[in-house]
């Protein structure tokens, strides 16, 4: 029979400040281009690591409880953790580590008969794992092994069960969980758990040191709500989106289909978190004439499909969101794609 981990990151809800929220806790960085590792170059602890040590869950939630006892009923070996930064997460994944190789590389055991649950209560909760496992197995490139993918940077991540915390996010918000079709009732998760099989899905990479499942939004509104201008150079691949001369009012990156919408403008067309590819969409606005050479602004969307993206802002600071996780680009980020890198246990 199998151990299970419980993991849970942050505090009771994803209000403001909570793991995974806006305020980075146990997620990712806020502010513009945190570093990445859980220190600065000071030696300081970073942002990331300071807001999760802040992390506090009194108790397990409903759902992890409710969870824990359909997995005890089915004979597994459950212990259920709450982490509060990320030397607490890495200690965790550190029991999926498989046997010692004679490269000296720590790799993942595929033979694990350990499992992992992460109960989330947002998407950034979610990265903030896989962002330590990606810093756990991914090889140095001056340590590439010889029997990793060729088109893959890090070898195939433990799969990771998700169990949702916020049934809001499963209806007109959807997290990932419900694009993915995942299941949300504890039960359910459990036995897709213990009875399922992984799904592979493509993961994002960034230069930032970070990761992205679902996609990433990047440009702001005003106080009113009308979208602010700025300009910045796309580049998907060979393509070139804009090349930071024009306006833009939004440019979404994705993976999956969180971002694929603006209001009521569509952006993405057909995101798919595994073939193996990113899309990426920039909405720029455009003058044009009517037949009374009466002047007009319409919104002209532009898109392509690739291996990687990169994004160079033209002029100061460019907003955005990262797996529903805030920050400001203040200098060129470049995605890039993992094909079926991660995986998460499915029914």
């Amino acid at each position: 029979m199998y151990d299970v981990v419980l993991l849970t990151l942050g505090s009771e809800r994803d209000a403001p400040g909570a793991c995974g929220s806006g305020g980075a806790c146990c997620g990712g960085a806020t502010g513009a281009d945190t570093a990445p590792t859980g220190q600065t170059d000071a030696g300081q602890p970073s942002s990331d690591q300071a807001e999760a040590e802040k992390c506090t869950t009194e108790r397990p939630r409903v759902p992890v409880l409710a969870c824990a006892d359909a997995l005890n009923a089915r004979g597994a070996r459950v212990e259920t953790i709450t982490a509060r930064s990320d030397a607490e997460i890495d200690a965790v994944l550190a029991r999926f580590d498989g046997p010692a190789r004679p490269d000296g590389l720590t790799w993942p055991d595929p033979d694990s008969k350990t499992r992992l649950v992460v109960a989330t209560a947002s998407d950034g909760q979610l990265r903030a794992v896989l962002r330590r496992l990606v810093k756990r197995y991914a090889p140095a490139p001056s340590k590439r092994p010889a029997d990793l993918p060729g088109n893959r940077t890090l070898p195939d991540l433990p799969p990771v069960a998700v169990l949702p915390l916020d049934p809001a996010r499963g209806g007109t918000h959807r997290d990932l969980a419900a694009q993915l079709g995942l299941p949300r009732d504890p039960a359910a998760v459990a036995a897709a758990v213990l009875d399922g099989t992984p799904r592979r899905l493509d993961l994002l990479r960034n230069d930032g040191g970070s990761v992205t499942l679902d996609g990433a939004l990047l440009g702001a509104a005003d106080d009113a709500g009308r979208p602010l201008h700025w300009r910045a150079r796309v580049e998907v691949d060979d393509t070139i989106l804009t090349d930071g001369a024009e306006p833009l009012l939004a440019c979404a990156v994705g993976n999956a289909g969180g971002y694929a919408t603006l209001d009521d403008v569509m952006l993405l067309t057909a995101p798919d978190p595994a073939d193996g590819q990113v899309e990426v969409a920039v909405a720029v606005p455009v003058v044009v004439r009517s037949a009374w050479g009466r002047k007009r602004v319409r919104l002209e969307v532009r898109r392509a499909r690739g291996r990687a993206v990169s994004v160079l802002p033209r002029e100061g600071k460019v907003p955005y969101l990262d797996d529903g996780v805030e920050g400001e680009l203040t200098r060129k980020r470049s995605w890039w794609i993992e094909p079926g890198a991660w995986a998460v246990w499915s029914s």
